[in-house]
């Protein structure tokens, strides 16, 4: 765990440090604060010109899917919010293996109320005629 995480902030820093690069080289005056407010409006922007447009294709017949992927996505956010705060506090190992059980937990839970959703709907839809 604690080598991915590296990872993944050795990346950021590499993007973040491009991008001061940038900044100084078309010689702008831009600190710190005022480029993350930039790079994250714009990302956020891009992300949304393209979630947007699926989410409103899915909305029509799929409204399960779109709840599935807010939760997923606030279930990846809390699984390592609970794994930083053991590193920080020292409660816990701070494992990848743990976010991985936790989102499979999510997955294999899920996996059976979809079913057993499934099977309601069939049985509902075979009274209907």
């Amino acid at each position: 765990m604690k080598d991915f995480l590296y990872i993944i902030v050795e990346i950021i820093a590499q993007i973040h440090n491009k991008i001061l690069s940038l900044n100084d080289s078309y010689e702008n005056v831009m600190d710190d604060k005022q480029l993350h407010f930039v790079v994250i409006g714009i990302l956020g922007m891009l992300m949304l010109f393209i979630v947007y447009p699926l989410f409103k294709w899915l909305s029509k017949n799929h409204v399960l899917v779109i709840a599935w992927i807010y939760v997923f996505t606030v279930i990846i956010v809390i699984t390592f919010a609970i794994e930083i705060g053991q590193k920080v506090t020292g409660t816990g190992n701070m494992e990848f293996a743990d976010i991985a059980s936790g989102l499979l937990g999510f997955m294999f839970m899920f996996i059976i109320f979809a079913g057993i959703r499934w099977l309601i709907h069939m049985v509902i839809d075979l009274f209907k005629q």
